[in-house]
């Protein structure tokens, strides 16, 4: 008798691979992210405001670490200068330094400079959005601007070598803060763009480092209560903000307020900087400061404070006059212009204080003949109030006008470029405040760029720039700039 063993059963078929978890992270663009719902259409918007900046419409496209609903966004450039001055007067950054006078060795012999600490890095770190439509955020960006010892020897002892300012710079905070945008109102803390003068919207196109002379450039840690509110094609955006005092002995925060509107269907070609190469809209911005000063008496052993209020307003504006769209790169014309007036906000500009300082306190009724005058130990940087000869506290007043012009050229969908720039800035009542011959009263600033982009994250840009700055006596000083930079942008 025959037994059937019956077939065996075929093995088991591998299973397929399960397809990656919450857990797996990826490389991906911010576009790519959006399309696949990692990203909504909110949080798309934000993370591409906070990058534009530095990297223009290549935000779009920037590789960003994935895990999850997490994610990581690596940006920024490098940077390489090289610059010719007419005159020993600046380093790398000029701001709103003084020229140095014709009548002196700096004013009359050239500098050539090459650097590249105005390279940039950043992180941009963004959390899950919550289903009540809560999205928050971080912002972490760098540069090798920061403080260093001054270079050469003043006759008062080490500052630092030439080699150790441009070889070995100081990496600082550029942008540090985090954010949290809800549907009534968006909140940022810590530091970021001063709201006065909406900055940086309006800053304009240059190889220069900015800020350049007249334009309201500045940071600082701050709180921030925002809202944007949009009915196309119009925007509406009001921003409120309790900023770092200047004096860190001030018993309260500076306070600054904005209301800008935009016109979405209007837009024209726009480079904030030398690299925030974008499509933005017609726009306007009006803010303004509020602060309050308690500085200590003029005399050699302050008792008692000097107290001081004082404000400023800006208006800003972004005008399109041959349009530019994702379309239509090519010739394109736009214009920037910028308006701010008031008293005790140098700050809010790079590196100025037109001369202006502290008198020494004279010695006292009575003392020996020829007993030295003290030296005042302000309890307050310089360049925003200062004291007259009769121990009573002043503000420092300035006003300030930029306009700046791009054009883009047609047949190269917006890889050829020119730039030009002008400012002038016053002072009415520093005149009163110190020696003639130091103090500066009035400063004129223009330049021409020409900018390309040869090939995909490169960009090459040369400028011809002039500094005029008149001191309270009467005396031009002028320097010439030639610079040659270039920038990889990533």
């Amino acid at each position: 008798m025959s037994v059937t063993t019956p077939p065996l059963p075929p093995p088991d078929s591998p299973k397929p691979a399960a397809p990656p978890g919450p857990s797996s992270v990826e490389l991906m663009s911010l576009r790519l992210m959006k399309e696949k719902g990692l990203l909504s259409e909110a949080e798309y918007e934000g993370a591409l405001r906070d990058l534009t900046e530095s990297t223009g419409a290549q935000a779009a496209e920037q590789n960003t670490v994935v895990f999850g609903r997490w994610a990581t966004t690596l940006y920024g450039f490098v940077e390489a200068d090289s610059i010719y001055d007419s005159t020993r007067s600046f380093n790398d950054l000029a701001g709103n330094a003084q020229v140095a006078r014709a009548d002196t060795e700096a004013g009359q012999n050239p500098r050539f400079t090459m650097g590249a600490r105005n390279s940039r890095i950043g992180f941009r770190v963004k959390a899950p959005e919550l289903p009540s439509g809560i999205r928050t955020s971080a912002m972490l960006e760098m540069d090798f601007l920061g403080t260093q010892l001054p270079v050469g020897n003043s006759g008062q002892g080490y500052q630092g070598t030439e080699g150790a300012y441009f070889t070995n710079p100081t990496f600082r905070v550029r942008h540090m803060n985090l954010k949290v945008e809800t549907p009534v109102v968006d909140i940022l803390m810590g530091q970021y763009w001063q709201l006065f003068g909406w900055q940086s919207a309006y800053n304009v196109n240059t190889v220069e480092i900015q800020g350049v002379p007249g334009e309201v450039y500045a940071r600082t840690p701050q709180i921030r209560i925002s809202k944007t509110l949009k009915a196309e094609p119009l925007v509406v955006e009001l921003a409120v903000a309790a900023s770092r005092p200047f004096q860190r002995d001030a018993g309260t925060p500076d306070g600054q307020a904005g209301l800008r509107l935009a016109i979405d269907s209007w837009t024209g070609m726009q480079t904030v900087g030398s690299t925030g190469t974008q499509i933005a809209p017609l726009s306007v911005a009006v803010t303004g400061l509020y602060r309050h000063v308690a500085v200590d008496n003029w005399v050699a052993a302050p008792t008692y404070t000097n107290s001081l209020s004082m404000g400023a307003f800006a208006i800003d504006g972004f005008v399109p006059i041959i349009p530019g769209s994702k379309q239509k790169k090519g010739n394109s014309l736009s214009l920037t212009g910028e308006f701010a007036r008031g008293s005790g906000f140098a700050d809010m500009y790079t590196s100025l204080t037109g001369g202006a300082g502290f008198p020494s306190v004279p010695a006292p009724a009575g003392s020996p003949a020829g007993t030295a005058a003290t030296p005042f130990a302000a309890d307050i940087d310089n360049g925003i109030v200062t004291y007259d000869a009769n121990g009573v506290l002043h503000s420092i007043d300035w006003q300030s006008y930029m306009i700046g012009a791009q054009y883009y050229f047609p047949g190269v969908d917006g890889k050829l470029w020119l730039s030009g720039n002008y400012s002038h800035m016053f002072s009415d009542n520093i005149a009163q405040y110190g020696t003639a011959t130091k103090l500066t009263s009035v400063y004129d600033w223009f330049d021409v760029n020409l900018f390309v982009d040869p090939v995909p994250a490169l960009r090459l840009g040369v400028e011809y720039a002039n500094f005029n700055t008149q001191y309270v006596d009467g005396q031009h000083a002028i320097n010439h700039r030639a610079q040659l930079s270039g920038f990889f942008i990533f």
